[in-house]
Protein backbone atom coordinates (compact mmCIF):
# COMPACT_ATOMS: atom_id res chain seq x y z
CA UNK A 1 0.00 0.00 0.00
CA UNK A 2 0.91 3.48 -0.62
CA UNK A 3 1.59 5.70 2.32
CA UNK A 4 -0.92 8.66 2.62
CA UNK A 5 -0.38 12.56 3.41
CA UNK A 6 -2.71 13.57 6.17
CA UNK A 7 -5.26 15.28 4.21
CA UNK A 8 -5.65 11.70 2.17
CA UNK A 9 -7.55 10.04 5.86
CA UNK A 10 -10.81 9.84 6.70
CA UNK A 11 -11.92 9.79 10.56
CA UNK A 12 -13.75 6.42 10.50
CA UNK A 13 -11.07 4.73 7.89
CA UNK A 14 -10.45 1.46 8.88
CA UNK A 15 -7.43 -1.07 8.09
CA UNK A 16 -6.56 -4.24 8.84
CA UNK A 17 -3.42 -6.12 8.89
CA UNK A 18 -1.68 -9.40 7.51
CA UNK A 19 -1.35 -11.98 10.82
CA UNK A 20 1.59 -12.80 12.58
CA UNK A 21 2.52 -14.85 15.50
CA UNK A 22 5.90 -15.55 17.35
CA UNK A 23 7.64 -18.39 18.60
CA UNK A 24 8.15 -19.80 22.04
CA UNK A 25 12.21 -18.63 21.85
CA UNK A 26 11.10 -15.06 20.58
CA UNK A 27 8.67 -14.76 23.38
CA UNK A 28 11.74 -16.02 25.80
CA UNK A 29 14.09 -13.72 24.09
CA UNK A 30 11.98 -10.82 24.27
CA UNK A 31 11.57 -11.55 28.29
CA UNK A 32 14.75 -12.03 28.99
CA UNK A 33 15.91 -8.44 27.62
CA UNK A 34 12.93 -6.53 28.54
CA UNK A 35 10.55 -8.20 30.85
CA UNK A 36 12.00 -11.40 32.99
CA UNK A 37 8.58 -12.12 35.03
CA UNK A 38 8.36 -16.04 35.63
CA UNK A 39 5.29 -16.31 32.80
CA UNK A 40 7.16 -15.46 30.11
CA UNK A 41 10.63 -17.22 30.85
CA UNK A 42 9.80 -20.19 33.50
CA UNK A 43 8.02 -23.19 32.15
CA UNK A 44 7.78 -24.95 35.48
CA UNK A 45 6.37 -21.57 37.02
CA UNK A 46 3.87 -20.55 33.53
CA UNK A 47 2.54 -24.39 33.67
CA UNK A 48 1.43 -23.49 37.54
CA UNK A 49 0.13 -20.26 36.88
CA UNK A 50 -3.33 -19.00 35.27
CA UNK A 51 -2.24 -18.52 31.98
CA UNK A 52 -0.94 -22.58 32.36
CA UNK A 53 2.44 -22.02 29.99
CA UNK A 54 4.05 -19.64 28.84
CA UNK A 55 2.97 -16.43 27.12
CA UNK A 56 4.27 -12.89 25.48
CA UNK A 57 4.86 -10.05 26.99
CA UNK A 58 2.20 -7.56 26.34
CA UNK A 59 5.34 -4.93 25.73
CA UNK A 60 6.33 -7.49 22.68
CA UNK A 61 2.41 -7.87 21.77
CA UNK A 62 2.21 -4.02 21.66
CA UNK A 63 5.41 -3.92 19.30
CA UNK A 64 4.21 -6.51 17.23
CA UNK A 65 1.10 -5.03 16.72
CA UNK A 66 2.83 -1.78 16.43
CA UNK A 67 4.61 -3.90 13.28
CA UNK A 68 2.02 -5.31 11.63
CA UNK A 69 0.53 -1.72 11.62
CA UNK A 70 3.67 -0.14 9.99
CA UNK A 71 3.95 -2.74 7.41
CA UNK A 72 0.51 -1.86 5.99
CA UNK A 73 2.62 1.20 4.47
CA UNK A 74 0.06 3.87 5.42
CA UNK A 75 2.54 6.31 7.29
CA UNK A 76 5.46 4.83 6.03
CA UNK A 77 6.68 7.64 4.00
CA UNK A 78 4.58 10.61 5.73
CA UNK A 79 4.99 9.74 9.66
CA UNK A 80 7.11 12.34 11.28
CA UNK A 81 6.61 11.14 14.73
CA UNK A 82 5.14 9.18 17.17
CA UNK A 83 3.53 11.22 19.78
CA UNK A 84 2.12 8.29 22.10
CA UNK A 85 -0.11 5.23 23.25
CA UNK A 86 -2.63 5.87 25.48
CA UNK A 87 -5.60 3.69 26.95
CA UNK A 88 -3.49 0.14 26.52
CA UNK A 89 -5.09 -2.58 27.71
CA UNK A 90 -4.53 -6.57 27.12
CA UNK A 91 -7.32 -8.70 27.25
CA UNK A 92 -6.27 -11.49 26.63
CA UNK A 93 -2.61 -13.73 26.90
CA UNK A 94 -0.45 -14.47 23.55
CA UNK A 95 0.66 -17.94 23.47
CA UNK A 96 3.41 -19.45 21.40
CA UNK A 97 2.80 -20.03 17.76
CA UNK A 98 -0.87 -18.07 18.31
CA UNK A 99 -1.25 -15.96 15.34
CA UNK A 100 -2.56 -11.90 15.70
CA UNK A 101 -3.64 -9.63 13.36
CA UNK A 102 -4.48 -5.81 14.14
CA UNK A 103 -7.81 -3.49 13.01
CA UNK A 104 -6.50 -0.24 12.92
CA UNK A 105 -9.30 2.84 12.74
CA UNK A 106 -8.56 6.58 12.11
CA UNK A 107 -10.87 7.83 15.35
CA UNK A 108 -9.25 11.88 15.43
CA UNK A 109 -7.69 14.45 13.04
CA UNK A 110 -6.40 17.67 13.77
CA UNK A 111 -4.80 19.93 11.22
CA UNK A 112 -1.40 21.82 13.06
CA UNK A 113 -2.38 25.56 12.78
CA UNK A 114 1.13 26.75 13.53
CA UNK A 115 2.78 24.35 11.14
CA UNK A 116 0.41 23.97 7.91
CA UNK A 117 2.67 20.80 6.70
CA UNK A 118 1.56 18.59 9.61
CA UNK A 119 -1.02 16.68 11.00
CA UNK A 120 -2.20 14.68 13.97
CA UNK A 121 -3.89 11.96 13.50
CA UNK A 122 -5.59 9.86 16.38
CA UNK A 123 -5.81 5.78 15.96
CA UNK A 124 -7.96 3.43 17.60
CA UNK A 125 -5.66 -0.13 17.02
CA UNK A 126 -7.78 -3.42 18.47
CA UNK A 127 -5.40 -6.48 18.15
CA UNK A 128 -7.32 -10.58 17.79
CA UNK A 129 -6.15 -13.29 17.55
CA UNK A 130 -7.15 -16.00 15.20
CA UNK A 131 -10.23 -16.83 17.00
CA UNK A 132 -11.31 -13.59 16.48
CA UNK A 133 -10.86 -12.56 20.66
CA UNK A 134 -9.95 -9.25 21.60
CA UNK A 135 -6.09 -9.22 22.77
CA UNK A 136 -5.23 -6.04 23.24
CA UNK A 137 -6.32 -2.54 22.37
CA UNK A 138 -4.86 1.08 23.01
CA UNK A 139 -4.92 4.30 20.91
CA UNK A 140 -2.07 5.93 19.37
CA UNK A 141 -0.89 9.21 17.84
CA UNK A 142 1.01 10.34 15.45
CA UNK A 143 2.51 13.37 13.34
CA UNK A 144 1.62 12.82 9.84
CA UNK A 145 3.05 15.03 6.54
CA UNK A 146 0.24 16.83 4.71
CA UNK A 147 0.64 17.16 1.22
CA UNK A 148 2.07 20.64 -0.04
CA UNK A 149 -0.12 21.85 -3.08
CA UNK A 150 1.20 24.92 -4.59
Amino acid sequence: MTSKFFDEFEVGEEHKTRCMSLSEGQIMDFAMTYDPQHMHVDHERSKGGPFGGIIASGFQTLSLAFRLFYDLGLVAETNIIGLGYDKIRWKKPLYPGESIYVVCKVIEMKASSSKPDRGILTWEFLTYNTKDELVMSNEGTMMVRRKITN
